[in-house]
Protein backbone atom coordinates (compact mmCIF):
# COMPACT_ATOMS: atom_id res chain seq x y z
CA UNK A 1 0.00 0.00 0.00
CA UNK A 2 1.41 3.28 -0.86
CA UNK A 3 0.81 6.47 0.88
CA UNK A 4 -1.40 9.08 -0.84
CA UNK A 5 1.68 11.62 -0.70
CA UNK A 6 3.69 9.04 -3.10
CA UNK A 7 1.59 9.45 -6.04
CA UNK A 8 3.81 11.71 -8.80
CA UNK A 9 1.03 11.21 -11.28
CA UNK A 10 -2.61 11.06 -11.91
CA UNK A 11 -5.47 10.64 -14.27
CA UNK A 12 -9.12 10.81 -12.25
CA UNK A 13 -11.67 9.83 -14.87
CA UNK A 14 -10.33 11.26 -17.64
CA UNK A 15 -12.13 11.29 -21.04
CA UNK A 16 -11.16 12.69 -24.37
CA UNK A 17 -12.98 12.86 -27.51
CA UNK A 18 -11.55 13.32 -30.87
CA UNK A 19 -15.16 14.25 -32.87
CA UNK A 20 -17.19 10.93 -32.61
CA UNK A 21 -14.09 8.74 -31.59
CA UNK A 22 -13.90 8.23 -27.42
CA UNK A 23 -10.04 7.70 -27.13
CA UNK A 24 -10.28 7.82 -23.66
CA UNK A 25 -13.30 6.58 -21.26
CA UNK A 26 -13.37 7.55 -17.62
CA UNK A 27 -9.63 6.13 -17.18
CA UNK A 28 -8.31 6.12 -13.62
CA UNK A 29 -4.18 5.43 -13.68
CA UNK A 30 -2.02 6.42 -10.64
CA UNK A 31 1.45 6.13 -10.27
CA UNK A 32 4.01 5.98 -7.48
CA UNK A 33 7.01 7.29 -6.67
CA UNK A 34 10.21 4.79 -7.95
CA UNK A 35 7.51 3.04 -9.58
CA UNK A 36 8.53 2.07 -13.12
CA UNK A 37 4.50 1.45 -15.06
CA UNK A 38 4.39 -0.11 -17.85
CA UNK A 39 1.34 0.83 -19.66
CA UNK A 40 -0.25 -1.96 -22.43
CA UNK A 41 -2.69 -1.99 -25.39
CA UNK A 42 -3.31 -2.52 -28.78
CA UNK A 43 -2.84 0.67 -31.38
CA UNK A 44 -5.90 2.62 -30.78
CA UNK A 45 -5.89 1.49 -26.80
CA UNK A 46 -5.78 4.86 -25.48
CA UNK A 47 -1.58 4.67 -24.43
CA UNK A 48 -0.28 7.89 -26.60
CA UNK A 49 -3.38 10.02 -24.90
CA UNK A 50 -2.91 9.23 -21.62
CA UNK A 51 0.23 10.38 -21.86
CA UNK A 52 -0.60 13.71 -23.91
CA UNK A 53 -3.05 14.19 -21.04
CA UNK A 54 -0.60 13.60 -18.13
CA UNK A 55 2.23 15.88 -20.09
CA UNK A 56 -0.22 18.82 -20.68
CA UNK A 57 -0.48 18.51 -24.48
CA UNK A 58 -3.77 18.04 -24.16
CA UNK A 59 -6.67 18.78 -22.11
CA UNK A 60 -9.40 15.98 -21.10
CA UNK A 61 -12.75 16.88 -21.41
CA UNK A 62 -13.72 15.14 -18.37
CA UNK A 63 -12.11 14.40 -15.34
CA UNK A 64 -8.86 15.46 -14.04
CA UNK A 65 -5.15 15.02 -14.65
CA UNK A 66 -2.12 15.58 -12.56
CA UNK A 67 1.79 16.18 -11.89
CA UNK A 68 3.00 16.29 -8.47
CA UNK A 69 -0.79 17.41 -7.29
CA UNK A 70 -0.58 20.30 -9.53
CA UNK A 71 -1.69 21.36 -13.36
CA UNK A 72 0.62 19.26 -15.91
CA UNK A 73 1.04 22.42 -17.68
CA UNK A 74 2.45 24.27 -14.18
CA UNK A 75 6.10 25.06 -14.54
CA UNK A 76 7.18 23.36 -11.63
CA UNK A 77 5.56 20.25 -12.58
CA UNK A 78 7.19 20.29 -15.82
CA UNK A 79 10.64 21.29 -14.26
CA UNK A 80 10.61 17.88 -12.93
CA UNK A 81 9.65 15.53 -15.52
CA UNK A 82 11.64 14.26 -18.56
CA UNK A 83 10.32 12.82 -21.44
CA UNK A 84 11.07 10.40 -24.60
CA UNK A 85 8.00 10.30 -27.01
CA UNK A 86 7.89 8.06 -30.27
CA UNK A 87 8.83 10.79 -32.61
CA UNK A 88 11.51 13.80 -31.66
CA UNK A 89 11.99 17.17 -34.08
CA UNK A 90 15.44 18.04 -33.00
CA UNK A 91 18.06 20.18 -34.69
CA UNK A 92 19.98 17.76 -37.08
CA UNK A 93 22.86 20.31 -37.31
CA UNK A 94 23.68 20.50 -33.48
CA UNK A 95 26.28 17.70 -32.51
CA UNK A 96 24.85 15.37 -29.78
CA UNK A 97 26.59 16.88 -26.85
CA UNK A 98 25.65 20.54 -27.50
CA UNK A 99 22.12 19.56 -27.96
CA UNK A 100 22.81 17.62 -23.80
CA UNK A 101 23.92 20.98 -22.60
CA UNK A 102 20.67 22.58 -24.12
CA UNK A 103 18.10 20.45 -22.95
CA UNK A 104 19.93 20.47 -19.37
CA UNK A 105 20.29 24.16 -18.97
CA UNK A 106 16.68 24.14 -18.64
CA UNK A 107 16.90 21.99 -15.32
CA UNK A 108 17.30 23.57 -11.89
CA UNK A 109 19.68 20.55 -11.04
CA UNK A 110 20.92 18.65 -14.21
CA UNK A 111 23.28 15.66 -14.21
CA UNK A 112 26.78 16.41 -15.57
CA UNK A 113 27.04 15.78 -18.78
CA UNK A 114 29.50 12.88 -19.01
CA UNK A 115 26.82 11.25 -16.66
CA UNK A 116 24.10 11.54 -18.78
CA UNK A 117 26.02 10.30 -21.61
CA UNK A 118 27.56 7.29 -20.13
CA UNK A 119 23.97 6.46 -18.52
CA UNK A 120 22.21 6.58 -22.16
CA UNK A 121 25.11 4.64 -23.83
CA UNK A 122 26.04 7.43 -26.07
CA UNK A 123 29.57 9.26 -24.40
CA UNK A 124 31.29 7.97 -27.60
CA UNK A 125 28.71 9.75 -29.93
CA UNK A 126 29.09 13.56 -27.58
CA UNK A 127 31.02 15.29 -30.95
CA UNK A 128 28.60 13.82 -33.65
CA UNK A 129 25.69 15.91 -35.50
CA UNK A 130 22.41 14.55 -34.60
CA UNK A 131 21.64 14.25 -38.15
CA UNK A 132 24.41 11.87 -39.20
CA UNK A 133 23.39 9.28 -36.40
CA UNK A 134 21.34 5.97 -37.46
CA UNK A 135 17.90 5.69 -35.82
CA UNK A 136 18.96 3.59 -32.97
CA UNK A 137 21.54 5.83 -31.52
CA UNK A 138 18.87 8.95 -32.20
CA UNK A 139 16.85 6.89 -29.82
CA UNK A 140 20.08 6.91 -27.58
CA UNK A 141 20.54 10.32 -27.85
CA UNK A 142 16.18 11.13 -26.99
CA UNK A 143 16.66 8.87 -23.86
CA UNK A 144 20.01 11.21 -23.19
CA UNK A 145 17.59 14.03 -22.98
CA UNK A 146 14.69 12.78 -20.91
CA UNK A 147 17.21 12.11 -18.23
CA UNK A 148 19.61 14.68 -18.30
CA UNK A 149 17.56 16.83 -16.04
CA UNK A 150 17.66 14.47 -13.18
CA UNK A 151 13.92 14.22 -13.19
CA UNK A 152 12.00 12.77 -10.71
CA UNK A 153 9.77 10.93 -13.05
CA UNK A 154 10.33 10.08 -16.62
CA UNK A 155 7.77 9.18 -19.26
CA UNK A 156 9.25 6.34 -22.03
CA UNK A 157 6.95 5.99 -25.01
CA UNK A 158 8.32 2.65 -27.28
CA UNK A 159 11.94 3.72 -26.00
CA UNK A 160 13.42 1.13 -27.83
CA UNK A 161 11.96 0.98 -30.78
CA UNK A 162 14.86 0.49 -33.79
CA UNK A 163 16.90 -0.43 -31.30
CA UNK A 164 19.53 -3.39 -31.44
CA UNK A 165 19.45 -6.29 -28.89
CA UNK A 166 22.51 -4.92 -26.90
CA UNK A 167 20.88 -1.06 -27.28
CA UNK A 168 17.69 -2.59 -25.57
CA UNK A 169 19.80 -4.06 -23.10
CA UNK A 170 21.47 -1.62 -21.92
CA UNK A 171 18.65 0.94 -22.29
CA UNK A 172 16.60 -1.45 -19.48
CA UNK A 173 20.15 -1.41 -17.52
CA UNK A 174 19.66 2.39 -17.19
CA UNK A 175 15.83 2.24 -16.59
CA UNK A 176 16.34 0.43 -13.34
CA UNK A 177 19.21 2.66 -12.38
CA UNK A 178 16.77 5.67 -12.30
CA UNK A 179 14.14 3.72 -10.35
CA UNK A 180 16.88 2.45 -7.86
CA UNK A 181 17.54 6.74 -7.57
CA UNK A 182 14.38 7.03 -6.93
CA UNK A 183 13.07 8.18 -9.92
CA UNK A 184 9.56 6.77 -11.22
CA UNK A 185 8.89 5.53 -14.87
CA UNK A 186 5.99 5.45 -17.16
CA UNK A 187 6.53 3.00 -19.97
CA UNK A 188 4.43 2.57 -23.09
CA UNK A 189 5.72 -0.47 -25.04
CA UNK A 190 4.76 -3.29 -27.69
CA UNK A 191 7.85 -5.49 -26.82
CA UNK A 192 6.18 -7.59 -23.95
CA UNK A 193 9.28 -9.27 -22.66
CA UNK A 194 9.86 -5.39 -21.73
CA UNK A 195 7.72 -4.30 -19.55
CA UNK A 196 8.06 -8.21 -18.00
CA UNK A 197 11.26 -7.85 -17.12
CA UNK A 198 11.14 -4.13 -16.01
CA UNK A 199 7.62 -3.15 -14.73
CA UNK A 200 6.88 -3.01 -11.02
CA UNK A 201 3.08 -2.71 -12.34
CA UNK A 202 1.51 -2.95 -15.63
CA UNK A 203 -1.70 -1.52 -16.81
CA UNK A 204 -3.66 -3.17 -19.88
CA UNK A 205 -5.82 -0.15 -22.12
CA UNK A 206 -8.37 -1.57 -24.30
CA UNK A 207 -10.28 1.02 -26.39
CA UNK A 208 -9.84 4.08 -23.80
CA UNK A 209 -10.43 1.81 -20.54
CA UNK A 210 -7.94 0.05 -18.34
CA UNK A 211 -9.04 -3.56 -18.81
CA UNK A 212 -6.73 -5.36 -15.84
CA UNK A 213 -4.07 -3.75 -13.56
CA UNK A 214 -0.91 -5.39 -11.42
CA UNK A 215 2.10 -6.85 -11.22
CA UNK A 216 3.35 -9.30 -13.76
CA UNK A 217 2.24 -11.81 -11.03
CA UNK A 218 -1.22 -10.72 -10.89
CA UNK A 219 -1.90 -10.45 -14.76
CA UNK A 220 -0.24 -14.43 -15.05
CA UNK A 221 -2.66 -15.34 -12.76
CA UNK A 222 -5.62 -14.08 -14.24
CA UNK A 223 -4.36 -16.72 -17.46
CA UNK A 224 -4.86 -20.63 -16.20
CA UNK A 225 -3.31 -21.72 -18.87
CA UNK A 226 0.12 -23.63 -18.54
CA UNK A 227 2.63 -24.95 -21.60
CA UNK A 228 4.00 -28.61 -21.43
CA UNK A 229 6.51 -29.52 -24.06
CA UNK A 230 7.75 -32.98 -23.91
CA UNK A 231 8.89 -35.72 -26.18
CA UNK A 232 6.16 -38.45 -26.25
CA UNK A 233 4.78 -41.44 -28.18
CA UNK A 234 1.56 -40.37 -27.57
CA UNK A 235 -1.24 -39.80 -30.09
CA UNK A 236 -1.84 -35.31 -30.05
CA UNK A 237 -5.43 -36.15 -31.34
CA UNK A 238 -5.52 -38.13 -28.21
CA UNK A 239 -4.59 -35.94 -25.71
CA UNK A 240 -6.65 -33.16 -27.40
CA UNK A 241 -9.71 -35.23 -26.34
CA UNK A 242 -8.81 -35.25 -22.61
CA UNK A 243 -10.43 -32.54 -20.48
CA UNK A 244 -9.28 -29.69 -19.27
CA UNK A 245 -6.88 -29.21 -22.54
CA UNK A 246 -6.97 -26.30 -24.75
CA UNK A 247 -4.83 -27.16 -27.35
CA UNK A 248 -2.33 -29.82 -28.84
CA UNK A 249 0.95 -29.08 -31.56
CA UNK A 250 2.97 -31.00 -32.71
CA UNK A 251 6.72 -29.40 -33.08
CA UNK A 252 9.06 -32.16 -34.37
CA UNK A 253 9.30 -34.98 -32.00
CA UNK A 254 7.88 -32.78 -29.22
CA UNK A 255 4.35 -32.06 -28.16
CA UNK A 256 3.46 -28.44 -27.19
CA UNK A 257 0.06 -29.15 -24.91
CA UNK A 258 -1.61 -25.97 -23.32
CA UNK A 259 -4.07 -27.08 -20.06
CA UNK A 260 -5.63 -25.39 -17.19
CA UNK A 261 -4.71 -28.73 -15.24
CA UNK A 262 -1.39 -29.23 -15.45
CA UNK A 263 -1.31 -31.79 -12.94
CA UNK A 264 -3.95 -33.72 -14.31
CA UNK A 265 -2.79 -33.94 -17.21
CA UNK A 266 0.83 -34.42 -16.52
CA UNK A 267 -0.28 -37.74 -14.71
CA UNK A 268 -2.37 -39.36 -17.59
CA UNK A 269 0.65 -38.90 -19.21
CA UNK A 270 3.25 -40.19 -17.38
CA UNK A 271 0.41 -42.85 -17.16
CA UNK A 272 0.40 -43.81 -20.23
CA UNK A 273 3.76 -43.18 -21.59
CA UNK A 274 6.28 -44.17 -19.16
CA UNK A 275 8.72 -43.36 -21.79
CA UNK A 276 7.97 -39.82 -21.64
CA UNK A 277 10.58 -37.28 -21.87
CA UNK A 278 12.92 -34.18 -22.09
CA UNK A 279 10.07 -32.14 -20.02
CA UNK A 280 9.28 -28.75 -19.76
CA UNK A 281 6.50 -26.96 -17.54
CA UNK A 282 5.61 -23.21 -18.28
CA UNK A 283 3.01 -20.85 -16.87
CA UNK A 284 1.49 -18.05 -19.18
CA UNK A 285 3.53 -15.15 -19.81
CA UNK A 286 2.32 -11.71 -19.67
CA UNK A 287 2.09 -12.33 -23.53
CA UNK A 288 -0.63 -15.01 -23.37
CA UNK A 289 -2.40 -12.48 -20.29
CA UNK A 290 -2.03 -9.59 -22.63
CA UNK A 291 -3.73 -11.59 -25.67
CA UNK A 292 -6.20 -12.89 -23.81
CA UNK A 293 -7.05 -9.84 -21.88
CA UNK A 294 -7.48 -7.61 -25.04
CA UNK A 295 -9.42 -10.73 -26.62
CA UNK A 296 -11.62 -10.86 -24.10
CA UNK A 297 -12.39 -6.99 -23.94
CA UNK A 298 -12.69 -6.98 -28.08
CA UNK A 299 -15.75 -9.73 -27.63
CA UNK A 300 -17.14 -8.08 -25.43
CA UNK A 301 -17.01 -4.66 -27.64
CA UNK A 302 -18.60 -7.02 -30.05
CA UNK A 303 -21.22 -8.64 -28.04
CA UNK A 304 -22.47 -5.20 -26.98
Amino acid sequence: MHPSSDVVARLSGAVKRYGQLTALDGVDLVLHRGELLAVLGPNGAGKSTSIGLLLGLIRPEGGRAELFGLDPQHLDARRRIGVMLQSAMLPLTLRVGELLRLVASYYPNPRPLEESATLAGVADLLKRPYGKLSGGQQRRVQFALALCGRPELVFLDEPTVGMDIDARQKLWAAMRILVAEGCSVVLTTHYLEEAEALAQRVVVMGKGRVLSEGSVDDLRSQVAHTRIRCITDLDAATIAGWPNVVSVEREGARLRISTAEAEYVLRRMLDADPTLRELEVQRAGLAEAFIELTQDDAIQQEAA
